[in-house]
C-alpha cells in the first residue's frame, strides 16, 4: 500500500477549514479529515461542504461514534464522508452497526483504540469486528494531563509496531506527533499518516497555525510518499 497523508481539520469554522484544505491539497495531502471540533461546530453541513469543494478526495468524518452507530455513519456517508470513525470502547453492537452502515452506504470504517487498557488487543478486536483501518490514538487530554504531572508524555509510537504487527489492516498513528515522528510512521509499517494538532494546527486555539505551513506540508508529503509501497500483513 502506498503511503497516504491525511490532514485533520480540527477547526471550528467551515470557511477556515476549506481554506486550510485547499492549501493542503496544493501541498500534496491525499485525504481530508473533518475533525471532531469541525463536526461539532458545523455538523453534516461541514462534511457536505468539504465533499462538494473537493470531489473525488476521500473525506474522513471523525465522529468518534460511541452509540447510535448505524444512523451516525449513514448520515455522514450521505453527506459525502468516505470514511467514518468508531471507538473501540463503544459496545460491540455499535461497532457492528457502523460496519454494517459502511457496507450499506459505501463508507470505510476506521476503528479508534483511544483510551483502551490494552491498545494492541483493542486493535485486533476492531479488525475482528470488520473495521477497515485501525487508528492507534493517544488522546489530546491524556497527553496534556500526563505532561502536566511532570511525567513523560505518551506517544502513539510507543506501541505502534506492536499494533501494526497484530493486525492485517492498515494502521494510522494519531496523537501529538512531531514533524519528524510523522515522517517516520511508514518505517513502523503504518502507511496512513495523519497531520493535525499540534503539527499543522494550533492545538490550543484550534485554528490554522501561523508560519510557512504550506511549505512544511509539502516537505512532509514528499518524504512520506517517497517511501513507496508499504507491506500490510495479510
Amino acid at each position: 500500500m502506498k503511503p497516504i497523508v491525511q490532514i485533520s481539520l480540527d477547526l471550528t469554522n467551515i470557511d477556515e477549514a476549506l481554506e486550510t484544505a485547499a492549501m493542503a491539497m496544493r501541498a500534496g495531502v491525499d485525504w481530508l479529515e473533518a475533525g471532531t471540533p469541525l463536526i461539532l461546530a458545523e455538523g453534516l453541513h461541514g462534511v457536505k461542504k468539504l465533499s462538494e469543494a473537493f470531489p473525488g478526495i476521500p473525506i474522513v468524518a471523525d465522529l468518534k461514534t460511541m452509540d447510535g452507530g448505524y444512523l451516525e455513519a449513514e448520515m455522514m456517508a450521505k453527506a459525502g464522508a468516505t470514511h467514518v470513525v468508531v471507538m473501540a470502547r463503544a459496545h460491540e453492537e455499535t461497532i457492528k452497526c457502523v460496519v454494517k452502515a459502511g457496507a450499506d452506504f459505501g463508507a470505510k470504517v476506521m476503528g479508534d483504540n483511544l483510551g483502551c487498557p490494552d491498545m494492541v488487543e483493542a486493535a485486533k478486536w476492531l479488525e475482528d469486528l470488520g473495521c477497515d483501518f485501525v487508528i492507534h490514538h493517544i488522546g489530546y487530554d491524556e497527553r496534556r494531563g500526563i505532561a502536566a504531572q511532570g511525567k513523560r508524555m505518551p506517544s502513539p509510537l510507543d506501541q505502534l509496531k506492536e499494533v501494526v504487527n497484530a493486525v492485517n489492516i492498515p494502521v494510522q498513528a494519531v496523537g501529538g506527533l512531531s514533524l519528524e515522528q510523522a515522517i517516520q510512521c511508514p518505517v513502523y509499517g503504518a502507511p496512513l499518516v495523519v497531520l493535525g494538532a499540534p503539527l499543522t494546527i494550533d492545538a490550543d486555539a484550534f485554528k490554522t497555525a501561523d508560519g510557512n505551513l504550506e511549505q512544511s506540508l509539502r516537505l512532509i508529503c514528499e518524504k512520506i510518499h517517497a517511501y513507496g509501497d508499504i507491506k500490510i500483513h495479510s
